[in-house]
C-alpha cells in the first residue's frame, strides 16, 4: 500500500490547543506522483471555556476576508474531528500528514483528534517540510527558510490564509521537493565540504515567481 500525504494546514487563535482553539482545518491528499486525489475542510466551534490569544486575535483583525471565510458553517469539534479521521480512513493508502511547520499544525489536528474522535489515523506519523528542506538545501534548520527554496519548487497556487487554499499549496510544493528529491541526479549533489552546506548559509534565490 502507498503512502499517501495529507498536506494540512490549520488556523487557530492562539499558540496551543486547550486554553485556545482550532478555528478550521484543512487537508488535501497527495500521491507521490502529485495527484490531488481528496480534500477536506471544516469550521469549528470554539473550546468551552477557551479564548483567543491577544497576539494571535490583534493579527486576525489585520485579516478580516480569511476570518470570515474560517467563521461560517461552523461545526463542532466532535463532529468534525470524527468525520476527518473517516475521511483519512477512506483514502486508501498508508496517511502520512505533511506540514510546514508540522510542530504546530500537528499539535492542533493530533490533540483534537485524541480528544474527540479517540485515535489519530496518522499515528504519530507527521512529515515537517522545513526539515525535508534542511536535507535537500544543506543549510541549516533556521535557514531553510521558503525564501531560500528554489522557485521552480513553488507552483502558482494561493496561500490566502484560508487553509484548504493553503494546504493545495503545500500539498503541491511537497510534492515538488519530493520529486526533486527522488529524481534529482545524485551527481549534482554537493559535499558538505563545498557550497551553502559548508557554512549553513543560505544563497540569493531569485525572486519567487
Amino acid at each position: 500500500m502507498s503512502e499517501i500525504y495529507v498536506s494540512t494546514d490549520v488556523e487557530t487563535d492562539g499558540p496551543i490547543p486547550g486554553p485556545h482553539s482550532m478555528l478550521s482545518l484543512g487537508s488535501a491528499a497527495y500521491t507521490a506522483d502529485k495527484r490531488l486525489v481528496a480534500t477536506f475542510s471544516a469550521n469549528l466551534e470554539t473550546l468551552p471555556d477557551a479564548a483567543a490569544h491577544p497576539q494571535t486575535a490583534a493579527w486576525w483583525r489585520t485579516q478580516p476576508e480569511a476570518w470570515s471565510a474560517c467563521r461560517s458553517g461552523l461545526e463542532a469539534p466532535e463532529a468534525a474531528m470524527k468525520r476527518y479521521a473517516d475521511w483519512v480512513d477512506a483514502l486508501g493508502g498508508k496517511p502520512v500528514f505533511v506540514a510546514y511547520p508540522a510542530g504546530f499544525d500537528f499539535l492542533f489536528v493530533y490533540w483534537y483528534l485524541i480528544r474527540f474522535a479517540g485515535r489519530s489515523p496518522f499515528g504519530f506519523s507527521a512529515l515537517d517540510m522545513k526539515s525535508f528542506a534542511m536535507a535537500q538545501l544543506r543549510l541549516d534548520y533556521r535557514a531553510s527558510t521558503k525564501k531560500a527554496m528554489p522557485g521552480h519548487w513553488f507552483d502558482p497556487l494561493p496561500h490566502s490564509h484560508v487553509a484548504l487554499d493553503d494546504a493545495i499549496e503545500q500539498g503541491a510544493l511537497f510534492c515538488n521537493m519530493l520529486k526533486a528529491n527522488r529524481f534529482a541526479p545524485r551527481s549534482l549533489a554537493l559535499p558538505a565540504t563545498e557550497g551553502p552546506a559548508a557554512s549553513g548559509k543560505a544563497t540569493p534565490d531569485p525572486p519567487l515567481p
